[in-house]
């Protein structure tokens, strides 16, 4: 996940931020074919209930590891529609995994969770209990298989469509953002907030955890390590502020949150998701689940911008990977996993949304967080990991190397 060398430029390149574009001018890097998984065939579920449908199609993209040609896919992905029999309940889910054994724990997760969603007889009455449940649980099941997620994880982006609503929770930094028409414009609105330490809320709760929070060059000693400020993540983003045991150099994670790192649990990091509650309407157009390996040089908007400009899915996932692969090269020499899921919301009609013209539907959303269940002591209930730089880091120190 992220730069291997922790410090890489800028995320958003400045020729991708503020510009528009025409991104049909055809792929300015081939993928990998043999490293490329996609849905080739459009799928197209309906949702009776409100007389719509979407239509979706995923991309998977293994990494290109110069030094580990043959390293695996740590990325996963889950679809599953018909939820309990309900056709109007459909489930996406995209599983970033980190350190030694992350396809282990992304695969893992990706299956133990949507099955403990799918056989939760209180989910679609109350998805945002299901969900803390689902994860939680999960958290403690990895910690107790035969995997080692002592130093590994995943992220979980998902999101849980119900009727004419998402249900949006997520675990790390992955990313879900949803395309809504203004006027004229298409705008991207997250649907997630990235959970690190750039954050003030996250900062202060691993603090009281017992995490130390510093940068790779606060730890090398390049810079003060008393200096608690660290500017925001797009402009830092190339080296973070990670967290890290009273007295050692471990687990350096640059995330506050995921399933998994039983280690980095003991300093705050957890499982407990952050669930986003959408009401859709006609100006909701589509929205994209991704890895951080789509985000990682391309703003949310500059995602929105691309899918926009193709009609089929396909062509919108295959631009928005080929950009993201190129930018990688351009900047690091590798490339990060890269998974995306952009799903089109087609024929839904004021009938069964918001009404409100000048709402767009998003201020329909609310972030439903309990912030009373997080662990505000070392050694209290099972957490998780994850982000966008090497999600799990060594200081270069007495000659040691990156993870």
């Amino acid at each position: 996940m992220g730069c291997i060398h922790t410090k890489c430029c800028c995320r958003y390149p400045k020729s991708l931020v503020g510009e528009s574009q025409d991104f049909r001018q055809g792929v300015p890097y081939c993928l990998q074919d043999k490293n490329t998984v996609i849905e080739k065939s459009l799928e197209m579920i309906p949702v009776a209930s409100h007389n719509y449908h979407l239509e979706y199609l995923v991309l998977a993209q293994r990494g290109y590891y110069p030094e580990s040609p043959d390293k695996e896919n740590q990325d996963s992905f889950c679809i599953r529609t018909n939820i309990q029999g309900n056709p109007n309940a459909h489930f996406f889910g995209v599983f970033d995994g980190h350190g030694q054994f992350g396809m282990q724990c992304s695969n893992f997760v990706k299956d133990r969770l949507i099955e403990k969603l799918c056989n939760d007889p209180t989910l679609l009455d109350d998805p945002i209990q299901a969900y803390n449940s689902a994860f939680l649980s999960t958290n403690d099941e990895l910690h107790t298989s035969e995997i080692d997620d002592s130093m590994s994880g995943t992220t979980a982006i998902t999101v849980l469509v119900v009727g004419d609503t998402l249900y949006v929770a997520n675990v790390g930094d992955s990313r879900a953002v949803i395309a809504v028409k203004e006027g004229n414009c298409v705008l991207a609105k997250d649907l997630s907030n990235d959970q690190t330490p750039f954050r003030k809320d996250e900062y202060e709760r691993v603090k009281l955890c017992g995490a130390r929070v510093l940068s790779v060059d606060q730890v090398e000693g390049l810079v003060d390590p008393d200096i608690q400020c660290w500017g925001d993540e797009e402009s830092q983003g190339g080296d973070p502020p990670r967290l890290w045991v009273q007295n050692g150099l471990y687990p350096g994670t640059a995330f506050t949150r995921s399933i998994g790192d039983s280690t980095a649990e003991k300093i705050g990091v957890n499982a407990v998701p952050e669930v986003l509650v959408l009401q859709l309407n006609p100006n909701h157009l589509f929205f994209v689940v991704a890895s951080d390996g789509v985000f990682e040089f391309l703003s949310s908007q500059t995602v929105v911008d691309m899918a926009s400009s193709y009609a089929d899915p396909q062509d919108a996932c295959t631009a928005i990977a080929a950009e993201s692969y190129k930018l990688w090269m351009e900047h690091e020499n590798r490339t990060d996993d890269i998974t995306i899921i952009v799903v089109q919301i087609k024929g839904l009609s004021n009938s069964g949304a918001d009404n409100n013209p000048s709402s767009n539907g998003l201020e329909t959303a609310s972030l439903r967080i309990d912030f009373s269940d997080l662990p505000t002591e070392p050694n209290t209930q099972p957490v998780a990991v994850t982000n966008r730089n090497p999600a799990i880091v060594v200081p270069m120190l007495n000659n040691q190397t990156s993870l």
